[in-house]
């Protein structure tokens, strides 16, 4: 048997909740198809830009959120062997916007904030255990079929699909979309560990750069934890996975990078491969795709979460209105300003800030310090540098493209 409704959405990730949500609040029919059988809690995105909080709050969520998690207005990039090389204030933009701090708080939040309002929506379900094998579509509808729970087969029509389903997404391969770009080489080790690095002169976002054993470091509010501090590092290559993951190497690792002789209270390690890729298209015909579906980055800069966010309102605010008759050409419209936006600033900025924390000359790292040590010092250029890296410039950029 088929059910119908008018929009289906595959994954149930932040992006594909927030989509789902933004969606039924305007009126549209929608069901989500999440593979696994509960919101994941792994450890992913935990920094919000000020854009996303302010595309958040229409909703309630940002007003949700900021009690559980931890205001950044400060953040620093350091040289291991100079230290602190430059310190920005995100206060510079308060005229700006009305957050101006990055927020710190896991992912997994988010999504569990957008989950509870989706169970009072008349207009949304979200059906769990639900994993996609095919989507078709003619010019009329989209079909995904898709294996339940008990590992029935279903199928669910709708007049569109949108694909959130993260990097492997079976919507995008089953679109014939491509998947352009390469993956980084080392496997990156993150770390929670227990320590007072404030105390130690760490800000509370950190980046660390060194050509061999760079760091990004962030502090994240954890009531179980008293000083929870979430620090990812480049791995060796050539390593097994089982030596990458003992801890004696990432006791090494983090006593490097931290340049101290005692080991940390270390209370979580895992280690995840890192990609640059973005989709061909983010539309092909009836299916449209958004968050890691369409693209992915290092996470440098804190763009994914936050870009796929931003995916998820511009898109909804289109497909509800050619839901509602509209142009279709307005999703045409989405795919350019998204897609420009991944190509030219997240993919572009996120590149840059790795192999500035890589950069293994001597003469253009002596080069990267006295750049930044010249944006830091100069009002404006210090206010346009924070515009960039809390994508504030790139949401702009995208709505000026028509």
């Amino acid at each position: 048997m088929t059910s119908e409704t008018q929009v289906v959405i595959v994954g149930a990730g932040p992006v594909g909740l927030v989509t789902a949500l933004a969606l039924a609040r305007s009126g549209i029919d929608v069901v989500v198809l999440e593979a696994l059988r509960e919101l994941p809690r792994e450890q992913r995105g935990a920094a919000f830009h000020p854009p996303t909080l302010e595309m958040l709050e229409p909703f309630g969520i940002t007003d949700d959120l900021l009690p559980l998690g931890l205001r950044i207005p400060v953040w620093q990039i350091r040289d291991k062997e100079e230290g602190v090389v430059a310190e920005f204030d995100l206060g510079m933009l308060a005229g700006e916007t009305r957050y101006p701090y990055r927020f710190h708080l896991p992912q997994h939040h988010l999504a569990a904030d957008v989950l509870a309002r989706l169970e009072r929506e008349p207009r949304a379900a979200v059906v769990f255990g639900a994993s996609v094998e095919e989507v078709k579509q003619d010019g009329e509808r989209v079909e995904v079929r898709y294996a339940d729970a008990d590992g029935r087969f279903e199928t669910i029509a709708a007049r569109w699909v949108v694909g959130c389903d993260g990097a492997r997404s079976a919507v995008r391969k089953s679109s014939g979309i491509d998947y352009e770009g390469f993956t980084w080489p080392e496997r990156f080790l993150v770390t929670n560990v227990d320590e007072d690095l404030a105390g130690e002169g760490f800000a509370e976002t950190s980046y660390v750069a060194d050509p061999d054993k760079w760091a990004v470091i962030l502090r994240l509010a954890d009531p179980r934890v008293g000083n929870l501090w979430r620090i990812a590092m480049p791995s060796d290559p050539d390593l097994p996975e089982e030596a990458v993951l003992a801890e004696d190497y990432a006791q090494d690792m983090l006593r490097d990078v931290l340049g101290r002789e005692r080991n940390c209270k270390l209370v979580y390690q895992s280690t995840y491969r890192v990609h640059q890729r973005v989709a061909s298209s983010f539309r092909n015909g009836r299916v449209l795709l958004a968050g890691d579906a369409a693209h992915i980055n290092n996470p440098i800069g804190g763009f994914g979460l936050n870009g796929g966010v931003h995916d998820a309102i511009n898109l909804s605010e289109k497909l509800a209105a050619v839901c509602t008759g509209a142009d279709c050409a307005l999703l045409d419209l989405y795919d350019r300003q998204r897609r420009h936006v991944a190509v030219e600033n997240v993919q572009r900025q996120s590149i840059r800030n790795k192999r500035l924390m890589q950069e293994r000359d001597p003469g253009v790292r002596r080069q990267n310090i006295d750049e930044l040590r010249t944006v830091v010092r100069d009002p404006e250029l210090a206010r346009s540098y924070l515009r960039d890296s809390s994508m504030i410039s790139s949401v702009a950029q995208a709505a000026a493209i028509r």
